[in-house]
């Protein structure tokens, strides 16, 4: 009897357990499902909002540009005239510009009758000199010089002029050419008699006519050398003309 009670007390105690167990499934169930529901319920409610959002601000234009007055120069106006009396000038007397002028225009140098110039306190030489000829002359001025005790001479030929240049000269490339015309020239003579050189001075010939002659000349012209007043001999000089003509 014992034993039954205690076993029947054993059952309950395991029924009670699996109850409670139940009760707590149950429960947990229930809370877990309504708090889903509520939150779905939640979540239905919450509505969508869209924000749009406002456009950028247009940009401004640029102010115009400001006008700046154009400014007008004020009229000229001139200054006033002022009259500023001045006084006359000075009026110097006769007197003190005589003076004035005495004392520039006093000299210092004097010009003596030979024309030389001196101090002006001291003495001039002689106005006049005399030459060994005789001749009075004014000082400072040179004696005429003598005349010549002989007749002077130019330089001439010693030799006939003719025969400087012929015309056996002509080349026959002259002649082919038709080479023709005339050649003045000047020679230089020294005191021997000798030419000391030989310069063209016109003509119409070619110019291998015009060297031809002075190379000519120089060789073949002969002179009695110049003669000075004295008498002794000196250079001189001597002028001529050839003229150059194809021979038949």
């Amino acid at each position: 009897m014992a034993y039954a009670d205690q076993e029947m007390s054993g059952n309950k105690i395991t029924a009670i357990i699996i109850v409670a167990l139940i009760h707590i499934v149950v429960g947990y169930g229930l809370i877990t499902g309504l708090a889903y529901e509520a939150v779905q319920n939640v979540v239905e409610r919450v509505t969508t909002v869209d924000i749009d959002e406002p456009p950028p601000p247009e940009e401004e234009p640029p102010p115009p540009p400001e006008e700046v007055p154009e400014t007008v120069p004020p009229p000229f106006v001139p200054p006033p005239q002022v009259n500023v009396r001045s006084d006359p000038p000075q009026q110097r007397s006769d007197t003190q510009i005589r003076d004035n002028t005495d004392v520039q225009r006093q000299p210092t140098t004097k010009q003596c009758a030979d024309g030389s110039t001196v101090a002006i306190n001291a003495q001039c030489g002689p106005a006049t000199t005399t030459c060994p000829d005789g001749t009075v002359v004014r000082q400072g001025t040179a004696c005429p010089k003598p005349p010549p005790r002989v007749q002077p001479k130019p330089a001439a030929p010693r030799n006939n002029a003719g025969s400087w240049v012929t015309n056996s000269d002509y080349r026959q490339a002259w002649v082919r050419r038709e080479y023709a015309g005339t050649v003045s020239f000047s020679l230089s003579i020294d005191a021997n008699g000798k030419v000391a050189g030989c310069s063209v001075t016109g003509g119409s010939a070619p110019q291998e006519l015009k060297d031809a002659t002075c190379s000519l000349v120089s060789r073949r012209a002969k002179f009695n050398a110049a003669t000075d007043g004295e008498g002794r001999p000196t250079s001189g000089s001597y002028s001529n003309t050839v003229r150059w003509q194809i021979p038949e």
